[in-house]
């Protein structure tokens, strides 16, 4: 059955593969991105196809994306919140500014353009918000404390919106994506530390390198991914959480075991801090 899905950052990277693959599946697309020329270029020209501005700091242009949406296909079915970016970096090295900026485009970004989109698909009763986390939305690792810091908290609030859309008929999907070969890892998806700190230093500079080395070694294949993504939108009872590629699936488990081991660990001491009635 052809949808309308709405994916941001489609003009390069995964966005651009999530596009094309819905499209060739003979869905209906409103691909979006801050340079609307590009996204078009990448897609090419197509009956079934919107390409429209879309910045996700913008609460206008999620507005306006949204509503040029419903213009030209009457719905939207699927929001595949897409687009983000990585600041990396030591804590102490990343600026405040450099960690408000991750949260506007990963946290709030997203945020923006759920809020233009779920008054439609309250008005349809139907729909289904999928927002691609990370890996690094369930496990903290080392050099990645603002991105990780942001898609933990993309995590919660998938979590919790979930429950307040339910009784539409609105369902959401968090996908965690291990390593995939996109472009996140290229400059402009990319922003390094801008501090300096000589405890660091050591320890910075290789890391940088190591990450820039492992461009194009990523062992996800990003259209699998993205043909994926699609068999999700078609379920009658679409998964709540997607652990997508063998590395992260392996990161998964393991946390879980971690948890469950620490919450072990944790029950003589936290289990008995309630209130001891029977002496107030």
């Amino acid at each position: 059955m052809s949808k309308v899905i709405l994916v941001t950052g489609a003009g390069r990277g995964l966005g651009t593969d999530i596009a094309r693959e819905a499209l060739a599946a003979g869905h209906q697309v409103v691909a979006t991105g801050r340079r609307p020329e590009e996204v078009g270029k990448a897609l090419g020209g197509q009956d079934n196809l919107l390409v429209t501005r879309l910045d996700v700091t913008s609460p206008d242009d999620a507005e306006a994306a949204a509503q040029a949406a419903v213009d030209r296909f009457g719905r939207i079915d699927v929001l595949i919140n897409n687009a983000g970016n990585l600041f990396t970096g030591y804590f102490e090295e990343i600026s405040p500014a450099q960690m408000r900026r991750q949260f506007e485009t990963n946290l709030f970004g997203p945020m923006n353009v759920t809020r233009a989109v779920l008054p439609i698909m309250r008005k349809q009763r139907d729909g289904h918000v999928i927002t691609i986390t990370s890996t690094a939305g369930l496990v903290g690792m080392e050099f990645t404390s603002a991105y990780a810091a942001s898609k933990f908290a993309e995590e919660g609030w998938m979590e919790s919106l979930r429950y307040d859309v339910e009784p539409y008929n609105i369902h959401t999907t968090i996908v965690e994506p291990g390593y995939f070969r996109t472009e996140l890892l290229v400059d402009g998806s990319t922003t390094w530390p801008e501090l300096s700190i000589d405890d660091y230093a050591l320890r910075t500079a290789p890391r940088i390198e190591g990450m820039k080395s492992m461009n194009g070694q990523q062992p996800g294949d990003p259209a699998k991914l993205a043909r994926a993504l699609l068999t999700i939108t078609g379920q009658d009872k679409p998964l709540q959480r997607f652990v997508a590629g063998a590395d992260a699936i392996e990161a998964a488990e393991a946390k879980a075991k971690e948890l469950l081991a620490q919450a072990e660990a944790s029950r003589e001491l936290g289990g008995a801090l309630a209130y001891d009635d029977a002496h107030a």
